[in-house]
C-alpha cells in the first residue's frame, strides 16, 4: 500500500524560517550564538534540514531525521551546524555570509520500507520524491529527496548512500534497514 503524506508550510511562515536561520548564522560570526533563544516562538514541532551553497556548490548540510523540538528551534540550531559544524567544511566565515543561499527542507516522518534484496528496494523507491535513511549498526546515512537532481538514477542514488554511510558498492546485509521520506523545501 503507497501512503502519500501530504503537506505545506505557508510562504510567510517559509519567509519567517529562512529569517531565522539566517539571523542564527549571524549571530554564530558574531559569537553571540545562543543553543535556544528564548525570543523564538516555539510552537510546532517538525524536523529539518538546512543546506547552504555558496555559487551553486555545496557549503554545508545538516538536519534532523526525527521530530525533537519545535520546527523553529530545529531549523536555528541546524543554520548554525551546517555553517559552522559540517566536518566536511570549514567554518563560514563572515566574508561568505553576503552569498550563501540558504535552504529549508521540513520533513515528513520516515516509514520503514520492508525490502526482500537490493532490487525490491530500487522498485520500491520514487526518484525525486523520496529521502532514503540507510541504516545499520553504527552506520547511518540519507540523502535527501533534492538529491535526486544529481542523482536522477535509482542504482546511482543507492550506490553513493552505501558510499556515504561507509559501505562498499556491492554490500547488502539482511539487517541493513531503509526508510523513506518525502520533504518541502524552499530557498531565500
Amino acid at each position: 500500500m503507497l501512503v502519500m503524506v501530504c503537506f505545506s508550510v505557508q510562504p510567510k511562515k517559509q519567509k519567517k524560517l529562512l529569517s531565522c536561520a539566517r539571523a542564527s548564522i549571524k549571530q554564530g560570526l558574531q559569537g553571540s550564538w545562543q543553543r535556544e533563544p528564548a525570543s523564538l516562538d516555539k510552537n510546532g514541532l517538525g524536523a529539518s534540514f538546512v543546506t547552504l551553497t555558496l555559487q551553486g556548490s555545496l557549503r554545508g548540510c545538516i538536519g534532523s531525521l526525527e521530530v525533537r523540538q519545535p520546527l523553529i528551534i530545529d531549523v536555528w540550531q541546524n543554520a548554525f551546524n551546517a555553517a559552522f559544524r559540517d566536518s566536511r567544511f570549514p567554518p563560514l566565515d563572515q566574508e561568505e555570509l553576503d552569498d550563501v543561499q540558504i535552504a529549508i527542507s521540513i520533513l515528513t516522518p520516515a516509514l520503514l520500507l520492508t525490502v526482500d534484496n537490493e532490487q525490491d528496494l530500487l522498485n520500491k523507491i520514487r526518484p525525486g520524491v523520496d529521502g532514503l535513511i540507510l541504516e545499520e549498526g553504527n552506520h547511518r546515512a540519507t540523502f535527501l529527496p533534492s538529491v535526486w537532481n544529481t542523482l536522477p538514477k535509482e542504482q546511482d542514488f543507492l550506490l553513493h548512500l552505501k558510499r556515504k554511510a561507509g559501505f562498499a558498492d556491492d554490500y547488502w546485509s539482511s539487517s541493513i534497514k531503509f526508510a523513506t521520506y518525502q520533504t518541502i523545501s524552499f530557498t531565500e
